[in-house]
């Protein structure tokens, strides 16, 4: 399998602007910029679109390894942070939520480190991934 998307930039670094699409139409023009990079600017930016990459490939992940423990997850939601240092991605950090009728914690908290480890996306960092958990049982 391989998936694509393409930037295209006019202009210098810090007065330019780009925009984003994909074969799929999701991202459509997407904007972005020095401003929406390092400011308030209208639009989105890599460390933004590699944080709905890790949050999303790691919810995914998680639910395919509760369903192997015999459990359906009712609703995961995954945060992202990405940590941006002196020009480094220093950090990925995950929060989850998790409803999930019937499992226990130590197999909802381990579930979550095994696909921490196992994401493809989390793989291909070369930087520190932490997380934090918090499973909903009611």
């Amino acid at each position: 399998m391989k998936r694509k998307a393409t930037a295209i930039w006019y202009g210098t670094g810090k007065d330019g602007s780009g925009h984003l699409k994909t074969p799929n139409s999701v991202l459509d023009a997407t904007q972005f910029s020095f401003k929406s990079r390092f400011a308030d600017g209208k639009g989105t930016n890599p460390e933004e679109l590699l944080a709905a990459s890790h949050a999303s490939c790691f919810t995914m992940k998680l639910s395919f390894v509760i369903q192997e423990h015999g459990f359906i997850p009712e609703r995961i939601e995954t945060t992202c942070e990405i940590s941006l240092e002196n020009g480094s991605i220093t950090r990925s950090h995950l929060i989850v939520e998790a409803k999930i009728l019937g499992i226990g914690k130590d197999i909802f908290e381990n579930s979550a480190l095994e696909a921490k480890d196992n994401c493809p996306i989390g793989k291909a960092l070369n930087t520190q991934i932490t997380l934090d958990t918090n499973l909903i049982n009611q």
